[in-house]
């Protein structure tokens, strides 16, 4: 008998831990061939920023599936930039601004057209960092103060308190996982990577640190890891960072963008991390490779240069 009572036990234990191992409630996330919704499949989006401080309400797009410039669809219902960026699977939302505003504008994924401004945030804020739940159905604005708040994409109404930050920093870079939002770097500069869930109202932890402590920064995601890119220490620099949603490790200098720059929109593909524009006065698309590490490259352009930039995907 080829198999014997002891063999298929230990068959049966092997299958079972390799279950677990799989499972999104042993790790805490999706397994990494699950494709998260918050990832973009067709285009990346910019809304408003800066050109020369002056604040714009352009909203532009650009194709995941083809290389080449962005394109202008659209307006924000006002100018403004230190804005965060968030993406439902049907329409992109532009929070806060500089000049501390608290409008939450939206606009639709599916047709070109101008945002409307559909709530408010708990309070006026500017240089925030955006992430975003489609599961969970909310966006999500962090910095500026200790508070995270949260808005829904099923209705249009105002946001409330999630939680609060560990550390009160503005010009961060805002990651999201399956099940998690991130809060990594910021100004005055830190190397604090904050996390904090999206099934409920709860603070965030310090779970890492970034590899060079800095602000003005844009953030990406891919189903595994956070990205962070760009920045200014004590100087404006082209660093890509990467660090791993499920292990709390600290993160790593993976890369470079094609230029150095600050304060750029991070926009996030199935397969790539963007960022585009940034200071003191790029209109570069740069793209990098989510499955292997390396340095950025240019692939298009804005219709402008400009940086403070909110940055979504679809």
């Amino acid at each position: 008998m080829s198999n014997t009572l002891k063999d298929i036990q230990k068959d049966i234990s092997n299958d079972v831990v390799r279950q677990l191992v799989d499972s999104s409630e042993f790790t805490g996330e999706l397994p990494a061939a699950t494709v998260s919704p918050f990832l973009g499949s067709n285009y990346g989006y910019t809304s408003g920023g800066s050109i020369g401080g002056g604040a714009q309400n352009v909203i532009e797009k650009f194709s995941f599936s083809a290389d080449g410039n962005a394109t202008d669809i659209g307006n924000l219902t006002v100018g403004r930039y230190n804005s965060s960026g968030q993406s439902s699977a049907t329409h992109g939302y532009t929070s806060g601004s500089a000049g501390l505003t608290d409008i939450i504008d939206k606009f639709t994924f599916s047709t070109d057209a101008d945002a409307t401004d559909v709530g408010d945030l708990t309070s006026a804020r500017q240089r925030t960092t955006g992430q975003s739940s489609i599961p969970n159905g909310y966006g999500y604005v962090s910095g500026s103060s200790l508070s995270i708040d949260k808005f829904p994409f099923s209705s249009d109404a105002n946001a409330t308190a999630a939680g609060d930050l560990t550390v009160n920093r503005e010009l961060a870079a805002g990651q999201s996982s399956t099940t998690h939002g991130y809060t990594s770097g910021g100004y005055p500069v830190t190397n604090v990577i904050d996390k904090f869930p999206f099934a409920s109202d709860d603070d965030a932890t310090d779970v890492a640190d970034l590899s060079v402590a800095r602000g003005y920064i844009a953030g990406q995601s891919s189903t595994t890891h956070g990205y962070v890119s760009g920045g200014y220490t004590s100087t404006s620099v082209n660093t890509v960072d990467k660090f791993p949603f499920l292990s709390g490790s600290n993160a790593t200098d993976v890369g470079d963008l094609t230029a150095v720059r600050y304060s750029p929109a991070g926009q996030s593909s199935t397969t790539h991390g963007y960022a585009s524009g940034g200071g003191p006065s790029s209109n570069i698309i740069d793209k990098f490779s989510f499955s292997t590490d390396g340095n950025a490259t240019d692939v298009g352009d804005l219709t402008q240069s400009k940086y403070y930039i909110a940055g979504q995907q679809y």
